[in-house]
């Protein structure tokens, strides 16, 4: 691009020359196409079909109307959520590519020796979706209507009670552990990979405690195949708005939940940080995902991005103790 000003004086050219690439310097951004102009990428760091992947599916449709730009999830299962958590990490700080957190994300820094991002420094906060309860559920052939009649048990029969989970280090699995440390009761852990399983061994009599998740209880408790005494969570759950929580029905303090949030890429911009917040906020207030958020019994919680980070730090120092007080460590 060439300019002529014949009537300039030679010093004032000068001037203008250096100037000038600096004022088109300043007005380059300005000219870019709005955030976003091309589609976005939802990693879930889980196999398609799971729960966190169906409402990462609807929370997708609902931010693509929002943003008018497609929001396509993409699979990367594998390491407990590491894999598509560190691809996120690793990716440009734009907010093209997000990853749908979940309660993996904050217990991983206790359970491995090491990770290939930093929890705390590698991420930037975008909105926390949703929180859910799971639900302590127990054989009904066993004579344990309430979680007093389950404790008393525990207490007189030390080991004698086997719970299932669905893999060590999971929210099943952990929930478990904060319920025999608070409660002072021995019950032995069977790890199974997967929920399916676990509910089989279950509904045989293999085991006779579960703390799953409402949507994977929800059939099982209505057709009278599983007995439910309790949910986990602080509050009462909406999928199951009789049944008492755990602090309700004799073991004060227990609180354990199942969460989902989004992250970007730490350092992305926070313009850009805030218009997928308000596509987040706006999608969960649609039918569709107000529709899933009860099928899967969660409690729809979009704050500011301030709160997502300050919850996962206080979910990761908690879980610490537990993990370590358990001695629980993964191998890497």
């Amino acid at each position: 691009m060439f300019f002529s000003f014949p009537h300039l004086t030679r010093r004032s050219s000068r001037i203008l020359a250096v100037l000038l690439p600096a004022v088109l310097a300043l007005a380059a951004p300005l000219a870019r196409a709005e955030f976003p102009d091309r589609p976005l990428t939802l990693v879930v760091p889980f196999a398609p079909g799971g729960g966190t992947d169906n409402t990462a599916r609807t929370l997708a449709q609902g931010m693509s109307v929002n943003l008018d730009k497609a929001v396509v999830v993409e699979n990367r299962a594998g390491g407990g959520t590491i894999i598509g958590t560190n691809y996120v990490a690793h990716s440009k700080p734009d907010g093209y590519t997000m990853v749908m957190a979940t309660f993996a994300h904050a217990v991983n820094p206790a359970l491995h020796s090491s990770l290939p991002y930093d929890t705390d420094k590698a991420f930037e906060p975008v909105a926390l979706i949703a929180r859910s309860a799971n639900v302590l559920v127990v054989n009904p052939k066993l004579p344990f209507h309430s979680v007093k009649d389950l404790l008393a048990y525990a207490k007189a029969n030390p080991g004698k009670l086997n719970y299932g989970s669905t893999g060590v280090g999971t929210s099943a699995h952990l929930a478990g552990e904060l319920l025999k440390d608070l409660a002072g009761i021995s019950m032995t852990h069977v790890a199974y990979k997967g929920a399916a399983p676990a509910v089989t061994d279950l509904l045989s009599g293999q085991i006779q405690v579960m703390l799953i998740t409402a949507a994977s209880a929800t059939s099982y408790v209505k057709s009278g195949q599983l007995r439910a005494l309790a949910v986990t969570s602080v509050q009462r759950s909406p999928a199951f708005p009789d049944l008492p929580t755990l602090a309700e029905a004799g073991v004060p303090g227990y609180q354990a939940e199942s969460w989902t949030g989004v992250f970007v890429a730490a350092g992305t911009p926070q313009p850009v940080v805030m218009r997928l917040h308000d596509a987040i906020a706006a999608a969960v207030k649609t039918d569709a995902f107000q529709k899933q958020a009860a099928i899967e019994g969660l409690t729809v919680d979009v704050g500011e991005p301030r709160q997502l980070s300050d919850y996962v730090s206080a979910e990761e120092k908690r879980w610490r103790q537990v993990i370590q007080d358990a001695k629980i460590q993964l191998l890497d």
